[in-house]
């Protein structure tokens, strides 16, 4: 079995820990560096199916959500973002460094949540399924409607603390901000894809509504051919 676990940074060349363990065996043994070309966000727009009230960022396609999160903090949400309306779908791809089951949190996902004057987030949930293939999903639960303990297992619910200007390295779960995703949860070793699907939820006056997609990023990831 073998993990390569991306460095808390998210600058081009990643330096990766490789450890492996053969045979069953307790992780063990040999380690070494190993370079990782390209970057831990999504690559690509494979589909987007905005829903009622969506607009907002579409302007700014593809990009707005490629590349590194824009996060603006715990008291103020990002306007780098795109909404995806009510049940909107979007589909992005990893085209370089593919999402892999290591150890905790292996995928970010970063809406623009931000905190209430209560302490309670505003989040606009939304909820996440990886594939390796785009044609078999794998979606983590999402309770959109338990606000009592924050929604537990949907996006939109953390605010986004890493941005670019800020140093504040997007691949580190401690730090970044946005809301983590473990692939053992679903049973997945490897995805090369992430759809992010509005909750229904949410609010959606205007254009800018439900769930505002900002980035992903892989925490533990894997070079792809």
């Amino acid at each position: 079995m073998k993990k390569t676990l991306l460095p808390k940074s998210f600058a081009l060349g990643f330096t990766a820990l490789l450890t492996v363990a053969c045979g069953g065996e307790d992780w063990q043994g040999s380690t070494q560096d190993q370079t990782l070309v390209g970057d831990a966000f999504a690559d690509r727009i494979v589909s987007f199916s905005p829903g009622t009230g969506a607009g907002f960022g579409q302007s700014q396609l593809p990009g707005i959500v490629l590349g590194a999160p824009r996060g603006d903090g715990a008291g103020s949400g990002s306007l780098d973002v795109l909404s995806l309306g009510r049940n909107g779908v979007i589909v992005l791809e990893l085209t370089d460094i593919a999402v892999t089951d290591g150890p905790g949190v292996d995928l970010l996902v970063f809406e623009n949540a931000f905190l209430k004057p209560s302490g309670k987030p505003f989040a606009e949930t939304g909820v996440v399924a990886v594939s390796d293939d785009g044609v078999t999903w794998h979606e983590f639960p999402c309770a959109s409607s338990d606000v009592a303990n924050n929604y537990p297992g949907c996006a939109g619910v953390t605010p986004v603390h890493s941005h670019p200007a800020n140093g504040i390295p997007a691949t580190d779960p401690a730090v970044a901000g946005g809301d983590g995703f473990d692939l053992a949860a679903v049973g997945l070793t490897r995805a090369r894809f992430v759809r992010i699907r509005d909750s229904g939820a949410n609010g959606y006056a205007g254009i800018s509504g439900g769930f505002d997609l900002d980035a992903v990023a892989v925490v533990n990831g894997v070079q792809l051919p």
